[in-house]
């Protein structure tokens, strides 16, 4: 007679251990956070697993049976199976590994950007006031957050919550708010027409974080270049000045007595009349000082600096600089191309780009003790360039004894000790550069430049930077663009 056994539902109740192990595991890994829940599903798979385990184990010849052996190894294996996709799935979670295949590196920070995240030593929050959130304003703000636990972003509707909004002064919906501690500075206002900058808030993230900010005299007074917005204006240079933390303000030494004493550095931009006596004096003395100058002086003017360049061994050429090879790119001959620059902090992010210089004159160089010059701008040999004597002529030809043969200096970079009694000694000389910058830039093979700006460079001794020309519009040939742009052929406005 056969005996039918008692089905018993709850031996079953073993694979509730292993399954219950496995989530209590799965959820750890992935959240990250080993709080009850977790902790409470891996204790209690563990505990029905060796119960159960104890219980089969009383049976004579468990351990023994065929099948107990298949069932373990299959045991074995499916939990094996269950912990390699959990440490992929915790891998991926935890480490973002993401190529960026577009030829543009569309999706990609520029290293900038990603240098000055990496740097941030306290947590600073995007606020993005704005109900709708733009796919490729989310996706350039994830690439910042990845970069660093310390940045966060939020969208944030102003009609649902008010009372943040005017905490910010909100005005309208899409202005982008960058906070730091008790600081807050609007980046932008974005709208369908104008999406988030990785410029713009790569520029704000770097003043909300300094602790520093230098201040940049543009003298004013004798016809130069205005600093504000116009057309033959500098209003370019002085907004991307702004957005690299630099205070600009205008200068007028006719009614001070001398040069600010927190004055990084004095621009004298293009100046139509010359300066008086006592000016000249207030700009000496702030050489003396450690104080750094950078002179644009346009040809056929005389600015009354004759005696302060002389003391640096510089000598402005009245002729005009000439490069027949302009004419070849629409410029003319009268905009000389340089590709040769001198081996200095001020033209280093030049590299083998092209720049052009409309009206320039040449510089002309004499060693003097104590100053180091170094040559920034030089033009082509002759026949390509020359300075030309006869400014009236229609048609310009090289005529020996009158004319120089090139090649030319049209900008130079001076240096020398200051005396151990002088109070400041050292200090930043911006220059005429276009800077490498989070600002979308054109592709390798355009000649159009990025926004040209002035570019702090360190200088241990004070040292005018001297560029002879009438409206400098540096058009370097980008190599690195960490934004996406068009190759078009354009020239840069003249901005120093």
């Amino acid at each position: 007679m056969k005996k039918i056994k008692k089905n018993q539902p709850w031996k079953y109740l073993f694979w509730l251990g292993p399954f219950l192990t496995v989530v209590g595991l799965t959820a750890g890994l992935v959240s990250g956070n080993w709080n009850l829940i977790p902790l409470a599903f891996l204790i209690a798979g563990i505990v029905i697993s060796a119960w159960w385990v104890v219980w089969r184990s009383q049976q004579t010849n468990w351990w023994k049976r065929r099948s107990t052996q298949a069932s373990t190894n299959a045991l074995i294996a499916i939990l094996a199976v269950l912990v390699i996709l959990g440490l992929v799935n915790f891998l991926g979670t935890r480490y973002h590994l993401r190529a960026d295949l577009t030829e543009s590196q569309l999706f990609t920070l520029a290293p900038q950007s990603k240098e000055l995240v990496h740097s941030l030593q306290q947590p600073v929050k995007v606020w993005v006031f704005d109900g709708n959130q733009n796919p490729q304003d989310r996706e350039l703000l994830e690439n910042y957050q990845r970069q660093s636990s310390n940045f966060k972003f939020e969208y944030v509707d102003p009609q649902t919550r008010p009372g943040l909004a005017d905490k910010f002064g909100v005005k309208d919906y899409g202005e982008v708010y960058l906070e730091s501690g008790e600081k807050r500075q609007l980046v932008q206002t974005i709208n369908q027409n104008e999406r988030l900058s990785e410029a713009s808030l790569t520029n704000r993230l770097q003043q909300i974080t300094s602790s520093n900010t230098a201040a940049v005299y543009f003298l004013q007074g004798h016809g130069e270049r205005s600093i504000a917005a116009g057309e033959g204006g500098i209003s370019q240079a002085v907004r991307a000045l702004s957005d690299k933390s630099y205070t600009t303000s205008p200068l007028n030494l006719a009614e001070k007595s001398q040069v600010p004493d927190n004055a990084a550095v004095v621009v004298v931009a293009g100046p139509k009349r010359g300066l008086f006596d006592s000016e000249v004096k207030a700009l000496q003395n702030y050489l003396n000082r450690g104080g750094d100058i950078l002179l644009m002086i346009d040809p056929e003017t005389d600015p009354n600096l004759n005696s302060l360049l002389q003391e640096w061994g510089v000598r402005l050429d009245n002729r005009l600089a000439v490069d027949v090879s302009g004419t070849s790119v629409g410029l003319g001959s009268a905009a000389p191309i340089i590709t040769d620059y001198g081996q200095h902090p001020i033209t280093k992010d030049f590299g083998n780009g092209i720049s052009f210089y409309r009206l320039a004159r040449p510089i002309e160089i004499t060693p003097v003790p104590g100053v180091e010059a170094t040559p920034l701008l030089r033009t082509k040999p002759y026949p390509d360039s020359w300075a030309e004597s006869d400014l009236q002529s229609e048609k310009l030809e090289f005529n020996p004894g009158k004319d120089l043969k090139g090649p030319l200096t049209l900008g130079v970079a001076l240096t020398r000790k200051v005396s151990a009694q002088s109070p400041a000694t050292s200090s930043s000389t911006p220059s005429a550069a276009a800077t490498a910058s989070p600002l979308p830039s054109p592709t390798t093979q355009s000649q159009a430049s990025p926004t040209p700006s002035a570019t702090a460079t360190a200088s241990p001794t004070p040292s005018p930077t001297t560029q002879s020309q009438a409206s400098p519009t540096p058009s370097t040939a980008a190599t690195a663009s960490p934004l996406p742009s068009p190759t078009t052929q354009s020239q840069a406005s003249p901005t120093p």
